[in-house]
């Protein structure tokens, strides 16, 4: 799944900075219910890295009963912190 794709289908948008708190919220129930009904494992993993970008992600260990999504939502979580780290 392309992410300017994802982004667009949920929030109308490509730009996330441009949208109101409101307008951010609805797009991000929109993911969770995507995510919570979503059976394919790439397309639901694709979900999940864009509710991690939001700062919404449930915890892999929960989400994913597959071995190789879990770990690889949790590298991909790892990887997430280390860029948030070096940016600051």
């Amino acid at each position: 799944m392309d992410f300017d794709a994802l982004l667009q289908h949920f929030f109308g948008t490509t730009e996330l900075d441009d949208l109101a708190p409101a307008a951010i919220e609805a797009g991000a129930e929109r993911v969770r219910i995507a995510f919570g009904t979503e059976t394919e494992p790439g397309r639901r993993f694709a979900l999940w890295t864009l509710l991690h970008a939001l700062g919404d992600a449930p915890d892999p260990a929960t989400v994913f009963k597959d071995s190789a999504l879990r770990r690889a939502a949790q590298d991909y979580a790892r990887a997430a912190a280390r860029i948030d780290r070096e940016d600051l």
